[in-house]
């Protein structure tokens, strides 16, 4: 069985076609070699506009049947920066240490990583996890929290997902 994974990136300018969307690829580029399940990446870039993101978050989960799905970008204090917002009004359980870990973590880098505002929640059978919009902060963030994203999944009811070992060590507890 394939798994459906999206990855949603929210920024006007890339929809706008001014620059090239580098956040979303460096995603898909970190989940293929994290994931060794057969997954497909379901990959859509929007506009910073509340309802947009939240159709396509329901979308994405409702009827495509993604299980997981991280969105990249509209974290940040600006005002067009609503994708928490979002995140939170399609979920049904918000579940705060994953931001907390990404702030934790970026602190150690930058210190502005105070006005980061990246969430994680539940709908459904899916984990809807929000990460910051540049590729390095992707991918220290992503490295800190994906060791939880397989059992929270498991946790929720979605399918088991597998890791290589030799690249991410994953925590799922022994029974």
């Amino acid at each position: 069985m394939t798994i459906n994974i999206g990855i949603l990136t929210v920024s006007d300018r890339a929809t706008a076609g001014i620059y090239e969307d580098i956040s979303g690829k460096a995603i898909i580029e970190l989940l293929q070699t994290y994931i060794s399940s057969e997954w497909k990446p379901i990959y859509q870039v929007i506009p910073d506009d509340r309802e947009t993101i939240e159709s396509s978050l329901v979308q994405m989960v409702d009827e495509q049947g993604c299980s997981l799905l991280i969105t990249t970008g509209g974290t940040g204090p600006a005002p067009r920066d609503v994708t928490p917002e979002a995140t939170e009004t399609v979920c049904e359980k918000m579940l705060p240490g994953f931001g907390e870990l990404m702030r934790s973590v970026s602190l150690k880098y930058v210190p502005t990583a105070i006005l980061s505002r990246q969430t994680a929640g539940i709908r459904g059978r899916a984990l809807v996890v929000n990460l910051p919009g540049k590729p390095k902060s992707i991918k220290e963030c992503l490295e800190a929290v994906f060791p939880a994203i397989p059992y929270c999944i498991d946790l929720i009811g979605g399918p088991y997902l597998e890791c290589d070992t030799n690249v991410i060590q994953v925590f799922r507890p022994k029974s």
